[in-house]
């Protein structure tokens, strides 16, 4: 069993609480427009684009595979810019055990690991097998996913998970449609099911007011949610859109100033919510 790794950044302190290894699985199954990591959603397509692009030849091509030598690279992420596929030839494919071996580096001075992706959702037997060892040496464990993918199908993989940090991209589901190209019907089932059974450790909510109703979304999202607080806390994490890299065809939105991302946390407040972190 073998995933396919764009990155794995040994201490992390934005992936959940504390000091914590963070895991990037490639490849995604939606088309979030103002997506910041495009170049995890798809998978490597050896087309050779990217060699000739790269300044430090630290790419080659051998019996047609791109073949990558991270000791040349500077990481100018010239490669992932041209890549046609949104991939990256930087991609390893390893075993839970093999990546697993690369977070047992860190665990003095680590509190748990976090998985995201892409979708790494779409590799729950993966997941599972890594989080097992992770849980056999008492780190926590957390998900990062878009929720489109039925957590309830995989049990053995929650038994083995501490929390799950959700994205809610629009409340509604037509706005979802046109913000990914899917529908969040799966979402919004998951965030209730995660909630009643205490493993909704975050919501999060990324603010990009003239691509979708921003305000209305999350007025309705924290009607949604707010029954839920009861039985369990969860923060919410509302995200101001940034250009910084997406692509260059969706570098346009509006960039929501704080004043705004403060008035849409007040309006959470109102339903209940105290722990909202505004990034």
């Amino acid at each position: 069993m073998k995933a396919v790794v764009n990155r794995i950044i040994p201490f992390s302190s934005v992936d959940g609480p504390g000091n914590r290894t963070a895991v990037f699985l490639q490849g995604c199954n939606i088309d979030c427009r103002y997506c910041h990591n495009p170049e995890t959603r798809g998978f490597c397509q050896h087309c050779g684009i990217c060699v000739d692009h790269c300044p430090e030849h630290a790419l080659s091509v051998t019996d047609g595979h791109v073949q990558y030598e991270a000791e040349k690279c500077i990481q100018c992420d010239t490669c992932i810019h041209v890549c046609p596929h949104d991939s990256s030839p930087r991609t390893e494919e390893l075993s839970p055990e093999e990546v697993y071996e690369r977070v047992r580096k860190q665990i003095p001075f680590i509190r748990g690991i976090s998985v995201s992706g892409g979708e790494c959702m779409l590799q729950p037997a993966f997941l599972t097998e890594l989080f097992r060892m992770a849980k056999e040496d008492k780190l926590s464990t957390l998900i990062d996913s878009n929720g489109t993918i039925p957590f309830s199908e995989y049990p053995d993989l929650m038994e083995v998970t501490d929390g799950v940090m959700l994205d809610i991209k629009a409340f509604d589901c037509g706005e979802h449609r046109k913000v990914t190209g899917a529908s969040n019907e799966t979402v919004l089932a998951n965030a209730v099911w995660l909630a009643e059974h205490a493993k909704l450790y975050e919501v999060r909510a990324v603010i990009v007011p003239n691509l979708y109703d921003t305000e209305q979304s999350i007025r309705d999202m924290g009607a949604f949610l707010a029954p839920y607080l009861s039985i369990r806390e969860f923060r919410i994490k509302v995200i101001a859109y940034r250009p910084m890299g997406v692509r260059r065809e969706y570098a346009c939105y509006q960039v929501p100033d704080q004043e705004y991302l403060n008035r849409l946390a007040d309006l959470l407040r109102g339903y209940g919510f105290q722990n909202i972190i505004i990034i």
